[in-house]
């Protein structure tokens, strides 16, 4: 990956050259049934993985670094409708995901309306498909 990719997900990249997030927040829910019983506290089995999410806060200055399009390529990915590898900066692979939500606030206005300050928040969840049912057949 280029130096200072902080995370990438399928050919958007989060880097400190462009939309850079200050908070990374995951959640991984794991499933437990419980079975009552008299006079012990409830059984528990272990049912399996519920969602696992990310959710990415940051704030874009694009006339400082790159530009106003940043936000909207975030949309463009989303739209696709693919699930999309994601690679940490670091190389790891953290597996395949799709983009749930993309939301952004604009905040001190230049001529014509540009902003000069967007916050942006992007939660994704991870796939849990198969290979199988990627393929368009």
């Amino acid at each position: 990956m280029m130096a200072g990719t902080m995370l990438r997900l399928g050919t958007y990249q989060f880097s400190i050259n462009n939309a850079a997030y200050q908070s990374l927040q995951r959640s991984t829910e794991y499933r437990w049934a419980a079975q009552e019983r008299v006079g012990a506290l409830d059984a528990l089995q272990f049912t399996g993985f519920g969602s696992d999410t990310i959710t990415l806060q940051g704030v874009i200055y694009p006339h400082f670094r790159g530009g106003l399009g940043q936000v909207d390529k975030m949309r463009g990915t989303a739209s696709l409708g693919f699930p999309l590898p994601l690679v940490a900066g670091t190389g790891r692979v953290l597996g395949i995901w799709v983009v749930e939500s993309v939301s952004e606030g604009q905040r001190i206005f230049a001529t014509q309306g540009a902003p000069l300050r967007q916050e942006f928040t992007i939660s994704i969840r991870r796939y849990d498909g198969g290979l199988r049912s990627l393929l368009p057949f």
